[in-house]
């Protein structure tokens, strides 16, 4: 999401650049505003969210405080509303949900939805089904979930290394359809398809990295050749944000904080760097980096 307007202090405007896409996408921005939407709308009902709805420990605190609850996991009896996160889940859950007496709302994100059904499409096609990205990561979970209602044929890979216990599977399915966690880097996707390629007679590929993920890192890669020190602000348990600071790190000194106190850490790294650039993750508040700003203003030049 590009930033609401946010004026860098003119102290340190010469030296510091904050990245356009930087903060909330679309999906987090709409989960978060409807969630609190809902417990303004039903002061008299529970709000509960399955697991974090987004990883970002600043804002899970904000919603607590609000009385919205984390559930880590469903009861076998509940009353009030259950939010279904940005990463999504499978069916089954969403049954589970109902039968414990919640009223589920889905704030899937659109495009995490956009995968599932094109995951669901190529198992229904008789594909064998490879998801690139991080098996244990929520979103993965639900799309492999998803597809595997129509399919035992779906398998999760980050690297082509993964495959390699398929391989002799994927030679004799000989279709074989990609699809892609929306947070993943185009490195990972290209790697894994070209693995495929050696082997499988057909494959339909669908490249479901999000357009705020793909902006995202395309313009801090251009902003991190411009600079000494590249910060990224976001959550260590946050895909989008760990991807972005790995991509970084490739092309010049980066850092990767999830608060400003962290920047403490780094101050020699800090005063001597003279052009910063500033980028956060995806579900990254934009509070957190304006503070992360603010607080650059107290290092020495």
């Amino acid at each position: 999401m590009k930033e609401d307007n946010y004026k860098l202090p003119e102290k340190i405007a010469k030296n510091i650049k904050l990245a356009k896409y930087a903060g909330f996408c679309y999906g987090v921005k709409r989960a978060v505003e409807t969630v609190k939407k809902l417990r303004c709308e039903n002061p008299d009902k529970n709000v509960f969210v399955l697991g974090e709805l987004i990883h970002n420990t600043h804002v899970i605190h904000e919603l607590e405080k609000l009385g919205i609850k984390t559930l880590t996991e469903i009861p076998e009896k509940g009353e009030g509303i259950c939010v279904i996160r940005s990463h999504g889940e499978s069916p089954e859950i969403i049954e589970k949900i109902k039968q414990a007496g919640f009223e589920p709302v889905d704030l899937t994100c659109p495009d995490v939805k956009k995968v599932q059904q094109k995951a669901i499409e190529l198992a229904k096609d008789g594909y064998f089904v490879v998801i690139v990205g991080k098996e244990e990561h929520p979103e993965v979970i639900a799309i492999k979930a998803n597809a595997k209602l129509w399919s035992d044929k779906v398998i999760v890979a980050a690297a082509p290394q993964q495959l390699e216990p398929y391989k002799d599977q994927i030679k004799s399915h000989k279709r074989v359809g990609v699809v892609v966690q929306t947070t993943q880097r185009i490195t990972a996707l290209n790697a894994v398809v070209e693995y495929l390629t050696a082997i499988a007679k057909e494959i339909h590929i669908a490249n479901t990295i999000c357009q705020s993920t793909a902006m995202r890192q395309t313009e801090a890669g251009e902003l991190a050749k411009e600079s000494d020190l590249v910060i990224v602000v976001g959550s260590r348990k946050s895909a989008n944000t760990t991807h972005l600071a790995e991509i970084l790190k490739d092309i010049t000194n980066t850092i990767h904080i999830e608060n400003a106190e962290e920047l403490e850490n780094y101050k020699d790294l800090i005063t001597n760097s003279q052009e910063i650039a500033i980028t956060a993750g995806a579900s990254t508040p934009q509070d957190i980096i304006e503070e992360v700003i603010n607080t650059l203003t107290l290092f020495p030049k």
